[in-house]
């Protein structure tokens, strides 16, 4: 019997434990997607407690506790963080087999070596331990960072947004590159005129120029583009239900436009027009500049109307959907290809059901000028633990090239949570190891180290271009 969570964690082979300790586990972390609040990491900020830095915004916690029964005030609500902290050491026992278990102590253990269980009976003697170590020096956000060998952060950021922490970091000299990331889906959001026509009131505040046409719009956010780019901006993310891909002139967005700017409803299809035409205008900025896009698609957002009254968004109100991906991922894609405007692309899926149609779509636009140009990126959000870890891998070794993967990302709003990148290392390893165990691979543990080192890290630092920034 394996003891919990030791350093052969996850590692079921002799193989396995040579492929991660001797080419994985010390390899640099390039975080290309996340969702770490800049202005902590320009202001180098010490949390007040480890509940502040643990379960404030981390709504995988907050669902965990909901399903325990914890009531919601130790939760978002107005409870001390000593309660809150209690409340979630008393679920943490109630979430074997949850990647929660697994996380939880991970992180207990990289980043304050404590190797007890967390429960009510340990709780008191961990938060105690804990804060001591929190406010220390060494444990301001950069310095966990460091700590974790961490040599890129990408955030995730609106057009709206300044960059001033950005550029604050950047003026600062902090050795760890921390770059922004383009998120224009408020931008494009035509389900909400209300919201949108707000939207586009804030960026003329911004832009310092009246929008009335669609073509000020477009000339409103490309000049938000072009600003991204000159702080160092190489990518771009969206967050979707689906990609939009309908067929649309011109002149009919323009009319759509004026219809959002006069407040008066769009017809079903205008919406889905207008969302298609911005969609694609943006991924063509993106390839005028190599930027690298990103299209997290899948998730059914804010289902529980009560819960996003009260809480808010992100907040743990949101599932899986069941959307139909193919044709419309195959649409807009072809028409990029077509037009020889598609630049280097990442799609994440988060419907396990349609793992095999990912990656076999992004397959079909791979056209030799880059390795791995068209990516099945990692498994995220409900499916980043490790069945859904394992069964992306295998849906992309069976159908494409795991070689060439760009790796883990955290998609992660706290600074606890770069184990996940261990996490993923390890099931990597194993993985491979499994089939050199089997007979399926040579055992030929030098290629098979350098694949893993590759999609580890080498892949992801070759394939962004970070050093340029």
């Amino acid at each position: 019997m394996k003891n919990f969570l030791d350093q052969d964690f996850l590692l079921q082979t002799k193989t396995a434990q040579r492929l991660y300790h001797e080419y994985a586990s010390s390899l640099p972390i390039i975080d290309y997607h996340c969702h770490l609040p800049p202005d902590q990491i320009a202001n180098d900020i010490n949390f007040k407690n480890l509940t502040h830095a643990w379960l404030y915004g981390d709504h995988y916690k907050w669902r965990a506790m909901r399903a325990n029964g914890v009531n919601e005030a130790f939760i978002t609500g107005n409870k001390t963080d000593q309660e809150k902290f209690e409340k979630w050491a008393e679920t943490v026992p109630y979430t074997l087999r949850n990647p929660l278990y697994h996380w939880t102590h991970l992180e207990l253990q990289r980043y304050f070596d404590v190797h007890d269980l967390l429960s009510p009976a340990t709780a008191q003697k961990i938060y105690t331990d804990c804060n001591a170590k929190i406010v220390t020096p060494e444990f301001s956000v950069c310095n966990i960072l460091k700590g974790k060998n961490v040599e890129v952060v990408c955030t995730t950021d609106d057009p709206l947004d300044s960059l001033a922490h950005h550029q604050k970091i950047k003026q600062d000299g902090y050795a760890i590159k921390v770059l922004p990331a383009f998120r224009p889906d408020k931008a494009m959001n035509a389900d909400d005129l209300a919201t949108l026509n707000n939207y586009i009131d804030q960026l003329q505040q911004v832009v310092n120029a009246d929008i009335a046409t669609l073509d000020d719009y477009l000339n409103a956010l490309k000049g938000r583009h072009d600003y991204f780019a000159a702080n160092g901006c190489t990518l771009s993310d969206h967050g979707l239900e689906q990609i939009y891909a309908e067929d649309y002139t011109e002149s009919e967005i323009a009319a759509i436009f004026l219809k959002i700017r006069g407040k008066q409803a769009l017809l079903p299809l205008e919406i889905l027009k207008f969302k298609s035409a911005m969609l694609f205008q943006f991924a063509v900025w993106d390839h005028e500049k190599s930027w690298v896009q990103q299209y997290h698609l899948g998730a059914l957002r804010n289902n529980n109307t009560r819960g996003l009254t009260n809480s808010g968004p992100d907040t743990g109100w949101d599932s899986i959907g069941d959307f139909s991906q193919g044709a419309a991922l195959s649409k807009f894609l072809n028409k990029l290809d077509l037009n020889n405007q598609l630049t280097k692309t990442i799609i994440y899926n988060l419907n396990p059901a349609d793992n095999e149609v990912f990656a076999a779509m992004t397959g079909n636009f791979n056209d030799g000028s880059v390795a791995g140009k068209v990516q099945f990126g990692s498994a995220w959000w409900f499916l980043d633990q490790k069945d859904g870890m394992t069964k992306q891998l295998n849906a992309l070794s069976n159908i494409g090239l795991i070689s060439r993967m760009v790796g883990m990302l955290t998609d992660s709003r706290s600074f606890l949570s770069f184990p996940r990148h261990e996490y993923f290392r390890r099931l990597v390893c194993n993985l491979f190891a499994e089939d050199i165990e089997n007979g399926e691979l040579p055992n030929d543990i030098a290629w098979t180290g350098k694949i893993i080192q590759d999609i580890c890290y080498y892949n992801a630092k070759n394939y962004f271009n970070f050093d340029q920034q």
